[in-house]
């Protein structure tokens, strides 16, 4: 009895009491004090070391994806001329936009507020977040840190503008550039952040479905590459100048580091080292090897000839697609999920593009805008216990799928409509584009003064 009295923290004076009730009072007592102790312990928020240190790791893993990951594959793709460019470009939006993230991004798009369009002002400047506060994750009962859970979002923030600059790569001002990617993040990034993954937000609340950024991340940089394409224009030279990729090699490298980045960015989603961790990352592998393979037999029946370019072009097609399904979809979905998406973006990039003769440099509308359409809506199928997904004998899939195009539609219309108008605004102050005789000699000596080669 003293040893349970230590345990519930009576101490001698309460112990001295239970002592001197009858016996069946004492165990009524004891019981009582049991079961308050019981509750106590259930609503005691658990912060696991394993999940911390897994989230630590995937933060990191979404910097590897944009640096030197994305900066690598985007500065492969262009000419020599602006392989400098494109790396400084890819550098500073994420650095500037992990510097806006924790001013007023964070608070935007998480910040408590129970509007469906945005987080609020409660958490500017990260105010009232210490390093004991937590953050909730799927599981009741399990926190993570905040700090952490700002800084795993703050590399989703910090990649996403990023993803843009490749449709309109070797003719944009540095300048218009970086203006464009805060002005891009404070208008559409942060509220569909939290339209779709805080608790209050409106898509949040309708029940839609993205695990990792199909929405978020893919549809809507796709949306904003497409509308800056053709704003701004082609490049001087399109359609008559060779503009094949300076360095295959780069691009593969940046497409591998992407993959490998890629687990933090989809895994890490799960905020928890689980079961459900696991899903999230066999599926990470299984689509993007299904859609790599698709890509390069397309080009082998297509073309005579799988190239390294296409293999890399599918590798980021089938991460795309799988991301905002990979939590809730089965391995076989994945497959044939990576497979769907390749021919949609295929399509696009090699027949769509030509026909409507816009100039997306390095296909980010092709590849991120389609694929993520394409992964988006069919995550309302594939989540199925029938297609192998997590979802049971209840899942409603006719109106989850209107969901995920709702989702969808909204996230392309949000978009669309605010990278116009800050395109059309950027290119009345500032102007977007450099001077043709600029873009003739390359952004890299004209922006940067540096070359990135030395003969």
């Amino acid at each position: 009895m003293k040893h349970f009295a230590k345990l519930t923290g009576l101490g001698a004076l309460g112990a001295a009491a239970l002592s001197a009730l009858p016996l069946w009072a004492q165990e009524a007592t004891e019981a009582t004090t049991e079961a308050a102790a019981e509750v106590a312990a259930e609503v005691v928020p658990v912060m696991d070391k394993g999940d911390v240190s897994w989230m630590m790791v995937s933060t990191v893993l979404v910097l590897f994806m944009t640096i030197p990951g994305l900066a690598l594959f985007y500065g492969g793709l262009v000419r020599s001329k602006n392989m400098l460019s494109i790396l400084m470009q890819t550098t500073m939006i994420a650095c500037v936009m992990m510097l806006v993230w924790v001013i007023y991004g964070y608070s935007f798009a998480f910040g408590g507020s129970t509007s469906p369009w945005w987080g609020g002002t409660a958490k500017m400047f990260l105010s009232g977040v210490t390093a004991d506060s937590m953050s909730a994750t799927f599981s009741a009962g399990y926190v993570i840190p905040e700090y952490l859970f700002i800084a795993f979002q703050m590399t989703f923030a910090a990649i996403t503008p990023a993803l843009i600059i490749g449709a309109f790569a070797e003719r944009v001002k540095f300048s218009a550039v970086l203006v464009f990617s805060v002005l891009w993040g404070t208008f559409s990034y942060f509220p569909i952040a939290h339209m779709v993954w805080d608790a209050n937000g409106y898509l949040y609340g309708k029940g839609a479905i993205d695990f990792a950024g199909g929405t978020v991340v893919h549809i809507n940089a796709g949306i904003a590459a497409l509308v800056g394409c053709i704003m701004i224009g082609k490049r001087v030279g399109y359609g008559k100048d060779n503009m094949a990729p300076h360095s295959m090699v780069l691009t593969m490298v940046g497409a591998s580091m992407l993959w490998v980045g890629w687990f933090g960015f989809n895994v890490g989603s799960n905020l928890e080292a689980n079961g459900g961790a696991t899903l999230a990352m066999i599926n990470t592998f299984i689509a993007t090897a299904a859609a790599t393979v698709t890509w390069a037999l397309l080009e082998s029946l297509l073309r005579g000839k799988a190239s390294m370019l296409g293999a890399a072009s599918g590798m980021v097609t089938g991460l795309v697609a799988v991301t905002p399904a990979c939590g809730t979809i089965g391995p076989m979905g994945a497959i044939l999920l990576g497979v769907l998406a390749t021919f949609a973006s295929y399509f696009f990039v090699t027949v769509v593009k030509h026909k409507l003769k816009y100039d997306d440099s390095l296909d980010v509308f092709g590849i991120h805008g389609v694929a993520g359409i394409v992964g988006a809506v069919l995550t309302g199928v594939f989540s199925a216990a029938a297609f192998g997904g997590v979802k049971g004998d209840d899942y409603a899939m006719m109106m989850q799928l209107w969901v995920q195009i709702e989702g969808v539609l909204i996230t392309i219309v949000w978009s669309g409509i605010v990278s116009f108008v800050l395109f059309k605004a950027i290119d009345m102050t500032i102007g977007l584009r450099v001077d043709n005789d600029t873009e003739r000699q390359g952004l890299d000596l004209a922006s940067h003064g540096e070359q990135a080669y030395h003969n």
